[in-house]
């Protein structure tokens, strides 16, 4: 797996020790030599992962890891920290200032190669969802202030360990930033995981059962394979974490454990999940909104032509055409230029808003109704008749022209709607014939005085 390192030092025969290890192993190299050189490169280079030198002049590489951490240009990318530095504390200030990973000088090449390719895979990852959902914040649909939100919420973690004993410690623990709880069954384990888990920590040195193939199955699941994992070793046991790492674990921490150094691994991790979540929720609400009408909630006419074309195939295919019968109303609001005209484009966005209101009400949970353009709305009837059709089409008609719309500054306006109803029976019928008879129905129903409902039936 190539990727793009960043390596970051001020001592230039590191740089070049670790630039001909990397590039040995096809590795697209990029170096700085201080830490504000460094964080303009991040921004404008984006490399794939950043290894970066504590001890500098000017800036450290503590700072320098908070000042990317911080900047929304940057904050994906992981970091390693590279240090002679060995002291407990000087890992969790590494970590705390948003380091993924922290190594120490002289670095095992084995131990960071592994690491690379875990970091390099999940940050492939993310920039997948980063570059799909590029357009939601192109169009200002990303709230930043949610996503700051979000990624610092307490987590949700899940112990999984054969020792019940270590698990209430690590419990005990993790529960003063994050609500936990602890399997000893990896069967029940594997179940809660499928839930709102945002972090596994997993006992890797467990008896009870495999812990590696219990992260094989987790990866393998479509409802777990995102949940992050973080792994209790033996720091001895090299082999094991290489293939725990390979599986796809995302962070280890040796024992005996240093419990201020899990909680802020566990902290970087349910982070970066949380980010994960927020992209694939921006994506979602992305693609809802370009199928949705702004104003009025209902769906619009891209959805209504996917969703059209997939029930007349059904239709047209089935073995079973009285299932899969499909009707179409079509509806148009009756003198709406008038509304505009007389009270205001602002009264009539609140008349379109109230008539999605009732027509969403007086249609059934199968049906779609969808906003067509304009003053005219479309309801697609998936396995409606065309006596079932007319009968709602009648129902949404009344309910509209019984009740006046009542207006924000307390006017009342008396509105009707003119409906064509259209059923599809044969087996050459297509999308646009059903929605050119419903068409005409409108029209025939404007024709003879308005407020009504006219069927017109397949040639």
């Amino acid at each position: 797996m190539t990727a793009r390192v960043l390596i970051v030092d001020d001592i230039a025969a590191n740089v070049r020790l670790l630039q001909a290890k990397l590039e040995a192993d096809y590795y697209e190299v990029l170096t700085a030599q201080d830490g504000r050189t460094a964080i303009a490169k991040a921004a404008s280079e984006q490399p794939d992962i950043i290894l970066l030198d504590v001890m500098m002049p000017e800036i450290d590489g503590y700072e320098v890891c908070r000042q990317l951490k911080n900047n929304p240009a940057t904050q994906h990318i992981p970091i390693i920290l590279i240090t002679a530095l060995d002291g407990r504390d000087d890992r969790l200030s590494g970590l705390e200032a948003g380091a993924d990973d922290f190594l120490t000088k002289p670095v095992d090449d084995v131990i960071l190669m592994a690491r690379l390719q875990a970091l390099v895979r999940l940050k492939q990852m993310v920039d997948d969802l980063r570059q799909r959902e590029a357009s939601s914040r192109r169009a200002g649909l990303v709230d930043n202030d949610l996503l700051q939100r979000q990624i610092s919420a307490t987590g949700n973690v899940l112990i999984l360990d054969d020792n019940p004993r270590q698990a209430e410690r690590l419990m005990l623990q993790l529960g003063e930033d994050h609500r936990c709880a602890y399997e000893t069954d990896p069967v029940n384990a594997m179940k809660i995981a499928g839930g709102r888990v945002d972090l596994v920590v997993l006992n890797l040195t467990a008896k009870a059962f495999d812990p590696l193939r219990w992260v094989a199955q987790l990866r393998t699941n479509e409802a777990t394979r995102q949940r992050p994992v973080l792994a209790i070793i033996n720091a001895d046991e090299r082999k094991i974490m290489f293939k725990a790492l390979e599986l796809g674990v995302n962070d280890v921490v040796p024992r005996p454990v240093d419990m201020q150094e899990l909680r802020a691994r566990a902290k970087t991790q349910i982070r970066r999940k949380r980010y994960g979540d927020f992209l694939r929720n921006s994506l979602d609400r992305s693609l809802e909104m370009a199928v949705t009408d702004p104003l009025t909630g209902l769906n619009n006419r891209r959805f209504l032509d996917h969703q059209l074309s997939m029930a007349m195939a059904r239709h047209t295919t089935s073995k079973d055409a009285e299932a899969d019968i499909v009707s179409l109303l079509m509806l148009d609001i009756d003198f709406f230029k008038r509304v505009n005209d007389t009270y205001g484009h602002d009264a009539g966005d609140e008349v379109i808003r109230e008539f999605a209101r009732r027509l969403s009400l007086n249609v059934r949970a199968i049906d779609m109704p969808c906003r067509f353009g304009g003053e005219e709305f479309v309801v697609l009837m998936p396995g409606t008749d065309q006596a079932d059709a007319a009968h709602i089409a009648e129902r949404v008609r009344s309910q509209v022209a019984d009740t006046p719309f009542v207006l924000a500054d307390g006017r009342e306006l008396d509105v009707t709607v003119s409906v064509g109803v259209a059923t599809s029976r044969g087996m050459g019928d297509a999308p646009e014939s059903l929605l050119k008879r419903a068409d005409e129905g409108v029209y025939e129903a404007k024709q003879s005085g308005r407020n009504r409902v006219i069927v017109r039936s397949a040639a």
